[in-house]
């Protein structure tokens, strides 16, 4: 799996600094700057703590079945922002070299925000999911694509694209386990897919939105 994070500081510097020091007990493979330099801070091989608690499709030790990848940006508690132009197109090369690599399916690349709905927010609403999956990068669905069936369980569409289930300790719940995992969930999904709408409510819009984004991953 590919994971997308934004860094959540206030500088490039600041990032580095953090990732690379080891009382601080967090690390990535990779930094992007705004300025579309790399930085390979983990080999590949080796396992990154990036991801913390977290699930994706019934993989609850993400960190060994991973790569971490870090974008320089505030975040939401200090200034998110859009991602630039050049930073973008660093990543999206770096993806398509290591999705080549390593053979990842598009269901495989996700968010933090995805894997540890309500714990973690990144990359965030203004990341350009849509562009990436347009590059062969992750998932998307086209402008024709059709509505999905809008019966049965949103949740168990929920769980067929990947994400933790509330309540349900054996499907990774350990991240889901307060009042407002439900609506923690929704969030997470629609920071993805819908990201004009981020409410954590439950709608119609969102609904036939998890219809139809069923169908890429199942």
């Amino acid at each position: 799996m590919l994971v997308l994070h934004y860094t959540g500081m206030k500088s490039c510097n600041a990032a580095l600094d953090r990732l690379c020091d080891p009382a601080h007990d967090v690390s990535a493979h990779y930094l992007i700057d705004e300025d579309g330099t790399i930085y390979r801070l983990v080999a590949d091989e080796k396992r990154a703590w990036h991801a913390g608690v977290s699930y994706w499709r019934s993989e609850t030790d993400v960190n060994s079945t991973s790569l971490g990848i870090e974008l320089v940006n505030p975040g939401h508690e200090i200034g998110y922002r859009p991602f630039p132009e050049p930073q973008i197109s660093a990543l999206i090369e770096l993806n398509r070299g290591l999705i080549s690599k390593y053979r990842i399916p598009g269901t495989g690349v996700i968010g933090h925000s995805d894997i540890a709905p309500g714990r973690k927010m990144d990359p965030g609403e203004l990341f350009p999911w849509e562009r990436l999956a347009s590059c062969g990068i992750g998932l998307w669905p086209n402008a024709s694509y059709e509505a999905g069936d809008l019966d049965g369980s949103v949740w168990s569409k929920l769980a067929a694209i990947g994400y933790a289930q509330p309540g349900n300790e054996a499907k990774g719940s350990i991240i889901l386990n307060t009042e407002s995992a439900e609506t923690d969930v929704i969030s997470a999904f629609q920071s993805r897919f819908t990201p004009n709408t981020v409410t954590g409510v439950l709608d119609d819009k969102t609904r036939k939105a998890i219809a139809s984004i069923t169908q890429l991953y199942a």
